[in-house]
C-alpha cells in the first residue's frame, strides 16, 4: 500500500506541477469580457464590441456595399454608419477597401455572401489588423462581432463578464497585422 500511494502522491505532484506551468502559460494572457469598448481605427471611433466564440469570422456593420475594380483588383466601397459611444456622433462615412476575400455564411435563412476586409480595431491597448465580413446590422444590438479568429490574437475570454479591457491605443500602440495563416483555420 505504501508503494501504491508514493506513486500516486509522485503523480499527483506531476500533475500539479504540469496544471501549475500550463496556467503560468496564461498569466500574460488579456482576459476580456463577452462584450468590450472597442475603436475602429484610423478613425477612433468607439464602439461596442460583442466576443462571439461561436462565429470564426468578424462581422461589421456597413451599408451601401459595393464591389468595383480599381487598377486591376477587387475592392469593396461600403459606409460605416457607427455611433461613437464617447461622444454620441454618427460616423457615417463612405470607405474603400481592398476585397480580401468573400465569405459564404450558411444559416436558417439560407446561403449569404458578404465581402471580408481587412480593418484595424484598438482592443485593450494593443491595435489589431483583423478580417471584418461586412454587413447591415442595423438590427443587432452590437455593430461590431469579433469572432474566434480576432479572439484567439486578444487573449482569453471570459464569458461571465463585460468590459475588463479599455481601449487606449496611442501612436505607441502595439499594432498586429494581419497573419495568413490565420485563414487556414
Amino acid at each position: 500500500m505504501g508503494k501504491i500511494f508514493q506513486s500516486m502522491l509522485g503523480s499527483g505532484l506531476l500533475v500539479g506541477a504540469l496544471l501549475t506551468s500550463s496556467s503560468s502559460l496564461y498569466a500574460e494572457d488579456k482576459v476580456f469580457g463577452w462584450v468590450e469598448n472597442a475603436f475602429v481605427e484610423p478613425w477612433g471611433i468607439a464602439v461596442k464590441a460583442k466576443l462571439d466564440s461561436g462565429a470564426l469570422t468578424s462581422s461589421l456593420d456597413a451599408r451601401d456595399i459595393e464591389l468595383f475594380e480599381k487598377e486591376g483588383e477587387e475592392w469593396v466601397r461600403f459606409r460605416l454608419k457607427l455611433e461613437d459611444q464617447a461622444s454620441g456622433k454618427v460616423f457615417s462615412d463612405k470607405i474603400e477597401r481592398p476585397l480580401y476575400r468573400e465569405l459564404t455564411v450558411r444559416g436558417a435563412g439560407g446561403r449569404d455572401e458578404r465581402p471580408v476586409v481587412l480593418m484595424d480595431i484598438c482592443m485593450g491597448d494593443t491595435i489589431y489588423e483583423e478580417q471584418f465580413s461586412l454587413r447591415d446590422r442595423e438590427e443587432m444590438i452590437y455593430p461590431l462581432l469579433l469572432g474566434r479568429r480576432s479572439i484567439s490574437h486578444l487573449g482569453l475570454l471570459d464569458v461571465r463578464n463585460t468590459f475588463l479591457q479599455s481601449p487606449e491605443c496611442g501612436e505607441d500602440a502595439n499594432y498586429v497585422p494581419h497573419d495568413p495563416e490565420d485563414d487556414q483555420s
